[in-house]
């Protein structure tokens, strides 16, 4: 049975994973006309209760997948966490595990108080956008300037 656990961001097998995401989104980014910006998370900003970090590992316990929520500032529905470094290894997605993640994820955002979960992402991430507007998000108007992001996405948590 998949099982997601917290995990620093810097542990190896964290590391690992965000390498392979990391190196997947150069080569989507291959036929961009800006290159894609590797930026390792902050340990400290993954940390409760300014965020988490989280691994997937699959049926036989080996780590096939991760996403953070993290901390930044209110925005006009109050305390506001950000999903950053969504993935799932390709051989398992389609399994539901990508939901599983987004579901704990928000689970652990409203325990932190949050009140509304935002993301931005890029447009080639199809299946990515599928994923967020079957968790409930809608577009929003960007939030931040990540060089990589074309879309940015937010679910209200609680009522403003």
């Amino acid at each position: 049975m998949v099982q997601l656990r917290e995990s620093p961001a810097d542990a190896p097998d964290a590391r690992a994973l965000l390498t392979e995401y990391f190196q997947s989104r150069e080569l989507g980014f291959a036929h961009q006309s800006i290159a894609y910006t590797t930026t390792f998370p902050d340990t400290a900003a993954f940390t409760p209760p300014r965020g988490v970090f989280v691994i997937v590992d699959d049926d036989e316990g080996a780590p096939v997948g991760c996403g953070g929520i993290r901390s930044i500032p209110d925005g006009p529905l109050g305390p506001r966490y950000e999903v950053k470094h969504l993935f799932l290894r390709p051989e398992t997605r389609g399994r539901g595990w990508g939901a599983l993640l987004m579901d704990d994820l928000e689970r652990r955002a409203r325990a932190f108080g949050a009140a509304e979960l935002v993301l931005d992402t890029h447009h080639s991430l199809e299946a990515a956008a599928a994923l967020y507007s079957r968790s409930g998000f809608t577009a929003i108007e960007p939030y931040n300037d990540n060089p990589n992001a074309t879309r940015w996405y937010g679910k209200q948590l609680r009522a403003g």
